[in-house]
């Protein structure tokens, strides 16, 4: 199984919980080794053993898994003809014994459990090795019952303390050496019993210095009057040690001897922690044992995601039967996402041998590839964009596709320019469908929710909301196709109706306004305000028109609406004061008594204005000739 799918719908926490159901170390093991198998015999094994487990546990309540501790590491030192201490051959009796119980509780449970029952016949059962560690070791140590060498060898021991003992008390009592005497008890150091005597009278006392306290002040001596025992002590002790190394080597090779075995014993045994930490947890969920095939039908009935807890909203999901492709629309934060994981994790499950939550008529199909293409895959160690990232992933899926693959895409093609996305989402979701693929994808694209639409083996899907609280429902419902509700939720929310007014526009003809904004509602830099203050145009300034490019000569100032009228080509229009740069003020350009009104009149007007004005016959005589002219033509 493709790890990053395993991490996308977070197996391993789907592992934690199934682990707090084993009684031992191995059974963990084998749970952080268990990875989901594609071959439907193998699951179908798995879920009767599973179903097997269950229908035990509830009728007995509980399985004598004991005594595994850490006997596999045992076994192992043992096959490198390492001897047992012994307290481990302890361990390995109590492993043999946890063995025979459990062979005879399962052959005893044939009815409720035949297959699981007949495992424990390939356990071997060594009472006598466990009797032999059992008779020879006790309390941690070698017995001195294990051998009659033994038991004379610690007689004698005992025998050599005891004079020690007498001999030293005696000491203690002898008044002649109370002066001398730091602590009035006996100390053992390394090996040899000692006299606690005060540093300044080390002197005084016949024997040999053992040991001396840290600050000097006490030195530990042992009397000469006891080193000829402490000699025969040392002696036996060795002999002693000798006797211990054969018992526990006698016995380490009992264990050698049955090493294979054994070492099934702990496979089974280990199998069986495995398969009732899923009875465990099979009983814990009030899980159901699904229906499998191999052609790609799912049908979850009332499933639950299997890591949610509390009060989960159960999904009905369906795919592989009138539709391969299932297209699933709805809004943000309304649990498509969710529903990808669910089909993911409960599948996966599945072929582990777990059951799940759900109801009966639950059928689950079984993949040799599950691919997933949840969340952003961006790290500084790639560089790699979200979207570069993406594809990369996809390009893989699409490449190791085949029949018996389930993918699970969230928002296809989503991380760049809509039309580019939801085109090549439409390809990938092509391609695979082609190779033939089971395929749920998320989306928002309105284009691929067409497509689907349009396709006879695909089908949309869309989560439910519940508009009166803008809360999301969390409900599957096929058949159908569903909208990010952005508008609805947007009024809702306080949106104005003229803003929400142009957004549909915009959805529907993609026609947009280019208008500047008013300059009144834009803020200007504060040394702008007090260094440039707003300027009123005057008739006859010399202006620049940025938009036209041309100077001008200004007619009348701005109007109500921030136009100012200027003249151009022998024109008067209005140009927009943000367009108009002032070049030099009339003040500058003109004297005070110029009239200024005589920009705007042609050199000719002006002449006959003057020629008018002091009685000319021929101007006169000019203007009835444009009158008439002007007269015929009208008519």
């Amino acid at each position: 199984m493709n790890n990053n799918t395993l991490e996308k719908l977070d197996f391993d926490l789907l592992i934690k919980n199934l682990k707090h159901y084993a009684s031992s170390i191995l059974g963990k093991k084998l749970i952080d080794n268990l990875t989901p198998t594609s071959h439907l015999k193998s699951v179908k094994k798995r879920l009767d053993e599973t179903e097997e487990a269950k229908i035990l546990l509830e009728a007995v309540g509980g399985v004598p898994i004991q005594g595994i501790g850490i006997i596999d590491q045992l076994i192992d030192k043992v096959e490198k003809e390492i001897v047992l201490e012994a307290i481990e051959l302890t361990q390995v009796s109590e492993f043999l014994r946890g063995c025979r119980k459990l062979k005879e509780f399962m052959q005893s449970k044939s009815y409720h459990a035949p297959t699981l029952s007949s495992y424990s016949e390939i356990i071997t059962t060594y009472k006598k090795i466990e009797e032999e560690i059992n008779f020879s070791v006790r309390n941690g140590r070698v017995d001195s019952g294990a051998s009659k060498e033994l038991k004379k060898i610690r007689r004698h021991i005992e025998i050599e303390q005891d004079k020690i003992q007498e001999k030293l008390e005696k000491f203690l009592r002898n008044s002649a050496y109370k002066t001398y005497i730091q602590d009035f008890f006996i100390s053992n150091r390394n090996g040899h019993y000692t006299i606690p005597i005060k540093s300044a009278f080390k002197n005084q006392i016949e024997g040999t210095v053992i040991a001396e306290s840290s600050k000097g002040n006490t030195v530990f001596i042992e009397p000469r009057t006891v080193q000829k025992h402490t000699t025969t002590l040392l002696s036996l002790q060795v002999e002693e040690s000798i006797e211990e190394y054969k018992v526990l080597s006698s016995l380490t090779g009992l264990i050698y001897e049955a090493g294979q075995k054994i070492k099934l014993n702990i496979d089974v045994i280990g199998q069986y922690d495995l398969i009732f930490a899923k009875g465990k947890y099979a009983i814990s969920i009030n899980g159901i044992k699904p229906q499998v095939n191999d052609y790609g039908y799912t049908k979850i009935v009332q499933g639950r995601h299997p890591l949610l807890e509390g009060n989960v909203v159960p999904l009905n999901f369906e795919i592989g039967k009138n539709y391969r492709t299932l297209i699933i629309t709805g809004p943000n934060a309304g649990g498509k996402t969710v529903v990808l994981k669910a089909v993911g994790l409960l599948t996966i499950a599945t072929q582990l041998g777990l059951f799940i939550s759900a109801q009966h008529g639950t059928d689950i199909a079984v993949y040799e590839n599950i691919f997933v293409d949840i969340g952003d895959n961006q790290s500084l160690e790639n560089s790699l964009s979200t979207f570069s990232s993406h594809i990369k992933n996809l390009a893989y899926i699409v490449n190791k596709t085949n029949k018996s693959t389930l993918l699970l895409f969230d928002e296809i093609g989503s991380g760049t320019e809509p039309n580019e996305g939801a085109g090549l989402a439409i390809a990938i979701l092509e391609e695979v469908y082609k190779k033939g693929a089971i395929t749920v994808a998320t989306t928002h694209y309105g284009e691929i929710k067409n497509y689907s639409s349009s396709h006879p083996d695909f089908e949309n899907a869309a989560m439910k909301f519940k508009k009166e609280t803008l809360e999301p429902m969390y409900q599957l419902q096929i058949g159908q196709s569903g909208d990010s509700n952005a508008l609805w939720i947007s009024q809702k929310m306080g949106i104005q109706s003229n803003v929400l007014k142009r957004a549909k526009q915009y959805i529907d003809t993609k026609e947009y306004n280019f208008d500047f904004v008013d300059e009144t509602k834009i803020r200007k830099k504060s040394e702008e305000i007090v260094n440039k203050p707003y300027y009123i145009y005057q008739k006859g300034d010399k202006v620049y028109l940025s938009d036209k490019e041309r100077e001008a000569i200004v007619y009348e100032g701005q109007d109500d609406n921030r136009n100012v009228k200027v003249l151009l080509d022998d024109e008067i229009i209005d140009i927009f004061e943000k367009r108009v740069k002032l070049l030099i003020s009339a003040t500058k350009l003109y004297p005070p008594d110029y009239d200024l009104n005589s920009l705007f009149v042609s050199f000719k007007d002006r002449k006959l204005e003057k020629d008018i004005a002091r009685g000319s016959k021929k101007a006169l005589k000019a203007i009835e000739k444009e009158r008439k002219a002007a007269s015929n033509k009208n008519m």
